[in-house]
């Protein structure tokens, strides 16, 4: 459905799948309220220089961004009021399974307490679509690929994995309740341009530009379904356009093209034309196996058809890492 002045307020802004989201509404036409914290989880300075990209955009002029924190309600409701969003994507959050057991409280306070902040901001404003960034973590060790949006998600093995599930779970009571449009989008290990530092792709391309070891845990036959970043904000868009059709939907965005860990090594050397040399370390907990996201409900429902092969996305976070992070 096409507003004739859409706002779109984007949490997470300034982070990896954010700045390019922004972007890519910019360039649709609509309006953008940006938002984040800052978060030190990785390093301020790349989400600041994401944030310059963004404004460097040919259509900034209709980019506004706000430095706030999603766990203060009273300052989201405010913002809510004052920006009338028409549609919110929401993807600030705490993410990580390892660290997340470490943190499990500030897990929950961060991804779920400030979902629920949201949706209530929403709802007081009549914001008219809610797309919610979920997980492939939801699926944990299912022994079922691919993973199917109807697969049993009653079992996640991370705090992270919980703290996304929580936010399905509460995303289906305020549609029960409000009759609020939302998507949750089960997003699957995305890559390319802006990649967080401390992400697997990212990390192994430093560590082999600089003749390190590369930490490889379990025998390398992990397998994660690898989704290039544009076509993850393809989906995002569709699911703007899509949602109020469906009133709540679940929609997996993945590449449906897992690729094991001692290959995702393997093509990055090749990439970088280098030859890996690998720490074998032991597997870690909270670690799932495989991710498969099966894109039979997202194909039918959005079109959603991911075009980026795995060796081509990693060539173009290559020659972005060179010509950005030096």
């Amino acid at each position: 459905m096409t507003d004739s002045q859409r706002t779109v307020l984007v949490t997470g802004a300034a982070g990896f799948i954010g700045s390019h989201a922004s972007e890519a509404f910019l360039a649709r036409g609509d309006r953008v309220i940006g938002v984040d914290n800052f978060d030190p989880f990785y390093d301020a300075s790349f989400k600041r220089a994401n944030l310059e990209e963004v404004r460097r955009h040919p259509h900034a002029d209709r980019f506004e961004f706000v430095e706030s924190d999603i766990r203060d309600g009273d300052e989201m409701l405010a913002l809510f009021e004052r920006t009338k969003p028409t549609t919110v994507l929401h993807l600030a959050a705490r993410a990580g399974v390892r660290p997340s057991i470490k943190e499990p409280a500030l897990y929950a306070q961060v991804n779920v307490h400030a979902t629920v902040h949201l949706l209530e901001a929403a709802q007081r404003t009549g914001v008219r679509r809610f797309l919610l960034a979920s997980s492939s973590s939801v699926y944990g060790n299912n022994p079922k690929t691919p993973f199917s949006e109807t697969d049993d998600v009653s079992g996640p093995i991370s705090p992270y994995a919980a703290t996304k599930r929580a936010c399905e779970l509460i995303a289906h009571t305020y549609h029960h309740l409000y009759k609020t449009p939302i998507a949750c989008l089960r997003f699957f290990t995305v890559y390319g341009p802006r990649q967080r530092p401390d992400l697997a792709i990212m990390k192994f391309m430093r560590l082999m530009a600089a003749g390190e070891t590369i930490p490889m845990f379990g025998d390398g036959s992990m397998a994660r379904d690898f989704t290039y970043v544009d076509d993850i904000v393809k989906g995002v868009l569709a699911a703007d356009d899509a949602i109020e059709q469906h009133g709540l939907r679940i929609w997996n965005l993945g590449g449906n093209r897992p690729v094991a860990l001692r290959d995702m090594i393997a093509t990055i050397g090749r990439v970088l034309g280098v030859e890996p040399n690998i720490d074998r370390l032991p597997d870690q907990p909270g670690e799932v196996r495989i991710t498969y996201a099966d894109l039979t409900r997202s194909a039918a429902d959005l079109g959603y058809a991911p075009s980026t092969t795995f060796e081509e996305g990693v060539r173009k976070q290559w020659e972005w890492a060179k010509a950005h992070r030096g």
